[in-house]
């Protein structure tokens, strides 16, 4: 298998910051202005853009967007969770494509990017030229329970335990809602502990 490596680093043309209700995103334009456009939706949910991420796109051919989601990266606020649904943001992909008179774009994403291209294709099909999507995450009931509870454990046990690390054996039974408790609980300190797991 022949590996073919990524383009050369790139730097953003055009930084925006957006406004969408309580949030504001963080937007960045690289590659050719008259290429043919392509935004690429980040993993997580909770991750954010890498400067390697404009480096997937021939920085000659396309029109390259690219976000931090709502409550990742550079996005403010950080880490907020209100208004933050899959809807909120397939709401703000039209936004920012509305916003750069973008007519129809190609779409690209990987894991929970890619879960949340397939949300905005449905939901927009008429402004996706094609869709590009790699480490398919469907956020079916059982993958995320493979993900998140029994599976991932068998895959990676030593990533594992630092996932487990921040939440006392007691409550392991259910991790998504442990989670859940101490990402939007009052103390800060576990707050940050299970964000960083």
């Amino acid at each position: 298998m022949v590996q073919h490596p990524l383009y050369p680093p790139l730097a953003p043309r055009r930084v925006h910051h957006l406004a969408a209700g309580a949030h504001r995103l963080y937007v960045e334009e690289a590659g050719r202005s008259s290429g043919l456009p392509v935004v690429f939706l980040h993993g997580g949910p909770g991750a954010g853009l890498e400067p390697c991420h404009r480096r997937f796109f021939d920085p000659e051919r396309y029109r390259i967007v690219l976000f931090d989601q709502r409550g990742c990266g550079r996005s403010l606020p950080h880490g907020a969770l209100e208004a933050n649904t899959t809807q909120d943001l397939i709401g703000d992909i039209e936004r920012i494509r509305d916003y750069l008179e973008i007519d129809r774009w190609v779409v690209f994403g990987g894991s929970w990017g890619s879960t949340l291209g397939l949300a905005y294709a449905q939901s927009f099909p008429d402004r996706v030229l094609g869709l590009i999507l790699r480490g398919i995450f469907l956020c079916r009931r059982r993958d995320i329970h493979w993900f998140y509870q029994e599976g991932a454990s068998r895959t990676l046990p030593d990533y594992w335990q630092d996932f487990l690390a921040p939440i006392p054996a007691g409550e392991r039974a259910d991790l998504l809602r442990a989670y859940h408790r101490y990402l939007t609980g009052p103390d800060e300190v576990r707050r940050m502990a299970a964000a960083k797991a």
